[in-house]
């Protein structure tokens, strides 16, 4: 996968029939509810109080299904097999999008209204299934670029359908049966579409289906809490729903008050928003080089905070001109500083939310994930509320919409703060991110060779005092690292390596009881199943070549039999951070930066084979010439 694209798997039938269902199921349901939007405030000739009570009951009525049935959604996810389950939501959608029409005709808003808490219900159900089938269908160095992708499909689908349901009710009196030919067409593709989708087999069929929704909601958010970086990965998804929320819901009102625009400029301020939320998802594989990389989360919520504000600042007054269309806004002095403080905003906020999905769908038991989903859903739903009930609040003590815009980004760094905190986790790994990929061009080779599952321990040649940054940086799992105390304390990455809960050791004349400390806890690691990594030369190497491995691997290896999995750096010696090859002995002086390097993983070799001398000859030849 490091040499191919996340587009690669828009040819694959794994993949691309799903991406293109739940493209069009996100394309679908907000094409019925702008048409529905558009039918009710402008062609049935209501007064303002019932359009205002219509439009702040059709958010509440469509939230309520997560409510109550996303824990009914997450069991059946894991008991039946999954392309089934999808193929009976297409077939609701239908039946849904059959009755719409006949309600369009009718001007029947009740009916309306029913139809919009299917559709609630078509996607609380279909939620759990839409993230639980990613990681049975994907690789896990393919997981970070399909879960990009499907957020840039939903994103844009969803500006898409909104544009043309939109779009389609307003063409007077052909518009209701326009709209109709649409909801229903898409709806007949999108089921005729999940027929290729491949099985995918339940992940609980002996679950035993509990029919009472309230103590199974209790149950799913037991799954959520029980794993903490799952935990706190939901309410950051949560957070981003309660941020997106209020930005979202404020923009009308924004574009008319305070752009000075019409439709056409509430059309294009979506657009850029939804543009720029799926660059960033897509740019997220690329970005995280193909794995998992959390510290891509602290990157996002600081641009969403930064552009957050300068909204605020790019507009703080009412327009002094109204009724401007698209092309007008843009030409009006200060709009391009608006519109990119949107578009990064949707930037930021695809690098954010990305890497969270696919750290739950990474973490999460696969037995347990469809439930997970549904806690994740009914705790977004929450969060949603909270967001309406935020913003009302705010409007209510008359604070205009920018100041709303500037205390939800300032309320952003008090959350982020918060979780980073809670969490160090995430920001050690944004630290390791910036540091390595400023410095360093790093090429993998053999990632594959280092198990999902299961204990391991890495033997890796020592070069300089970034390494143990650029193997955690690469390696998919999380790794301890075994490293020589004064490392461990240097000044600044002190905090990295204790968030990355790395093991220090000194030599036996130096310090016998941190040897020995160091020792158990290598064990207790080993033990639990966690990947250790270990510098064998035990210090840096003072001329670019490797120093003979010293035998505490063999002691490690006796006490705790695990597979040992030769690791070689390449193309450090010389580059920052490295020691200096002076005759005077001088080092540490940086010699290039951006340097060209290389981590090339060899086969494991049973704990019974391995000794120092053949790891050490393993590793040499991994590593080769290329010092």
């Amino acid at each position: 996968m490091s040499g191919s694209s996340q587009f690669d798997l828009l040819r694959t039938r794994r993949f691309a029939p799903f991406f293109a269902t739940q493209a069009l199921s996100a394309f679908n349901d907000n094409a019925f509810r702008q048409a529905m939007v558009v039918l009710v405030a402008f062609h049935l000739g209501l007064s303002d109080h019932a359009v205002g009570f219509y439009s702040n009951l059709a958010p509440a009525l469509f939230i309520l299904p997560f409510f109550l049935f996303s824990a009914s959604a997450g069991q059946l996810a894991e008991k039946f097999e999954k392309t089934r389950l999808i193929r009976i939501v297409k077939l609701f959608e239908i039946a849904a999008m059959a009755l719409a029409a006949y309600a369009f005709h009718a001007k029947n808003v009740p009916l309306l209204f029913g139809v919009l808490v299917m559709m609630g219900l078509h996607s609380t159900f279909f939620g759990p299934i839409k993230y639980s089938i990613l990681p049975q269908a994907l690789k896990p160095e393919e997981l970070v670029g399909g879960n990009g992708l499907v957020e840039m499909g939903t994103s844009l689908a969803i500006l898409f359908g909104m544009i043309a349901g939109g779009s389609l009710m307003a063409l007077g009196g052909v518009g209701p049966s326009a709209a109709s030919c649409l909801v229903v067409g898409v709806a007949i593709v999108g089921y005729w579409i999940s027929r290729t989708i491949p099985p995918a087999p339940a992940t609980a069929p002996a679950l035993r289906f509990n029919w009472n929704p309230f103590t199974e909601t209790v149950q799913v958010l037991g799954f959520v809490n029980k794993n903490r970086t799952v935990f706190n990965s939901v309410l950051g998804v949560s957070w981003f729903w309660f941020f997106g929320g209020v930005f979202i819901a404020q923009l009308p009102n924004y574009t008319k008050l305070f752009l000075g625009g019409t439709a056409s400029v509430a059309i294009l301020v979506l657009a850029l928003f939804s543009i720029g939320v799926g660059v960033g998802s897509l740019l997220c594989e690329r970005l995280s080089g193909h794995k998992v990389e959390i510290g891509l989360v602290p990157f996002g919520s600081i641009g969403l905070s930064l552009f957050g504000i300068d909204l605020y600042f790019a507009r703080p007054g009412l327009a002094m001109t109204h009724d401007l269309g698209a092309f007008a806004f843009l030409a009006a002095p200060g709009s391009w500083r608006i519109a990119l403080d949107l578009t990064l905003l949707g930037v930021f906020a695809g690098f954010y939310i990305v890497p969270l999905f696919a750290l739950v769908q990474s973490r999460a038991p696969r037995s347990e994930l469809s439930r997970v989903i549904a806690g994740n859903n009914i705790i977004n739903a929450l969060f949603l509320v909270a967001a309406a009930a935020f913003g009302i609040g705010l409007g209510a003590l008359g604070v205009s919409i920018p100041q709303i815009f500037l205390c939800t980004a300032l309320l952003n760094v008090l959350v982020a703060i918060t979780i980073y905190t809670l969490v160090p986790e995430f920001l050690m790994r944004f630290l390791s991110w910036i540091l390595v990929n400023t410095l360093y061009r790093i090429k993998p080779q053999g990632l594959e060779r280092i198990p999902d599952e299961g204990a391991a321990l890495l033997v890796c040649n020592h070069v300089s005092y970034m390494d143990a940054l650029i193997v955690g940086g690469v390696v998919r799992r999380p790794v301890r690292f075994v490293m020589y105390y004064k490392i461990f304390n240097i000044p600044g990455l002190r905090f990295i390596f204790r968030t990355a809960k790395a093991i220090p050791i000194a030599g036996r004349k130096e310090d016998p009881a941190l040897l020995d400390r160091a020792f158990a806890q290598i064990d207790r690691a080993l033990a639990d199943g966690e990947l250790v990594c270990l510098f064998p030369e035990g210090g840096l190497t003072r001329d670019g070549e490797i120093a003979p491995f010293r035998s505490g691997l063999e002691q490690i290896l006796a006490r705790r039999p695990v597979p040992a999995i030769p690791l070689a750096l390449r193309g450090l010696w010389g580059s920052v951070f490295s020691r200096r090859d002076s005759a005077l002995g001088r080092s540490r002086l940086p010699r290039r930066l951006w340097s060209h390097i290389a981590l090339a993983v060899g086969a494991p070799v049973p704990p019974q084979e391995a000794d120092a001398a053949m790891l050490e000859q393993r590793v040499r030849e991994l590593r080769g010439a290329w010092a």
